[in-house]
């Protein structure tokens, strides 16, 4: 890839921008005020954005590798805190998509240098989960469930949190598990009973 075509390109939407809306960059400077803060993976496959068909100051958006919400990644817990405290989003999505190179690369017994330790929080979720994955004879289709399933304690994750317990309290927010089917395009709404799930363990996260 030249550079030089990254700046090409934003002149050409910059003036594209400008053809349907001469003040769209005035009104852009004045603020945002995002509905939904969006948790997925920094995979260059998957674009937050372009496939929900939203626009600039509609989306506040985290990604990392695999979408996680780990307790002590401050990165990811800032940008909780200021989208939930601060901006006041009603929602959270944490979105996986399917071939995701992180969930099988925490599957592959390697050196990875700085990634291991990262990438262990992975191998908890399938640790949780052995019985059902290893009962899984495809190992695609065990990546694929091992995606949708780390969606799942990561968005336990994110309800652990204490301003997302409060947002929630004190005005309804509410957290969604998402896969991006990369081979589809289709956004999949994984549909998770959060209730279900959280029931037997919120004597312990629950805060007063």
């Amino acid at each position: 890839m030249e550079l030089a075509k990254v700046f090409e390109n934003n002149q050409q939407w910059i003036q594209s921008k400008l053809a349907t809306d001469k003040d769209f960059f005035s009104e852009l400077g004045k603020g945002q005020s995002p509905e939904l803060l969006y948790v997925g993976c920094s995979d260059s496959r998957v674009t937050a954005e372009e496939m929900m068909g939203l626009g600039p100051g509609e989306v506040f958006v985290h990604r990392n590798i695999a979408n996680m919400v780990i307790s002590i990644d401050l990165n990811a817990a800032s940008v909780i805190e200021y989208a939930v405290t601060h901006l006041k989003v009603g929602h959270i999505a944490i979105c996986g998509h399917y071939s995701c190179g992180g969930v099988k690369a925490a599957m592959q017994s390697e050196y990875l240098g700085l990634l291991n330790p990262y990438l262990r929080n992975i191998r908890d979720v399938y640790r949780i989960h052995k019985d059902e994955l290893n009962g899984i004879a495809d190992e695609e289709k065990r990546y694929d469930r091992l995606v949708e399933l780390n969606v799942q304690e990561q968005c336990v994750n994110v309800i652990k949190t204490a301003c997302v317990q409060k947002a929630y309290r004190e005005r309804g927010l509410k957290v969604h598990g998402w896969v991006f089917d990369i081979h589809t395009g289709k956004l999949i709404d994984l549909k998770i009973d959060f209730e279900g799930i959280l029931k037997n363990i919120m004597e312990i996260y629950h805060l007063d």
